[in-house]
């Protein structure tokens, strides 16, 4: 073989060989589809007061766990925070062990003040967050009942008064 067939074949072989992993890869392998919008719609609804029926759906849909369902005009929610708003603490902690992904406003209706707090004293104006339907800290302390006393007076003290702001 002479220089130049030697150069061809190498840079032939050199360009399939970089293809192959492309072409590979490729082959068989289909992204799963999105779950249907009225399928996380119950699942969320479900989040807010009914155990069995989370329970069962994440039996069959494990990943319905991290879905949020969006109620227009960018008010998404996930299960967790529907039971964070009603108060729902069963569903909420269940969700959690399961690997639900917790935010603020459920750990104030849970009461966790020794994580609440250090949060806020971070970062002082996530006092006035808005959480799913514009529901507020303060809101989601006062259904916590007694176990968020502590907080639900703590944010009185740092100045929220608001309890649902309006979402824009």
């Amino acid at each position: 073989m002479d220089r130049k067939g030697f150069i061809k074949k190498g840079v032939v072989g050199s360009l399939g060989l970089g293809l192959v992993p492309t072409l590979s890869f490729g082959v068989n392998q289909t992204e799963p589809e999105p779950y249907k919008t009225e399928l996380v719609k119950e699942f969320v609804l479900a989040g807010h007061f009914n155990l069995d029926k989370v329970r069962n759906m994440l039996n069959d849909y494990p990943n319905l766990i991290y879905s949020r369902y969006d109620w227009g005009n960018g008010d998404f929610e996930e299960a967790i925070e529907g039971a964070g708003h009603k108060g729902n603490k069963e569903v909420a902690n269940y969700l959690i062990q399961k690997g639900a992904r917790v935010n603020l406003f459920v750990l104030t209706m849970l009461g966790r003040t020794s994580l609440v707090k250090p949060t806020l004293e971070a970062y002082p104006n996530l006092i006035f967050a808005k959480g799913a339907h514009g529901l507020t800290l303060l809101h989601h302390a006062e259904v916590g009942g007694d176990d968020s006393k502590e907080l639900y007076d703590y944010l009185l003290e740092k100045g929220m008064t608001e309890k649902s702001i309006k979402l824009k």
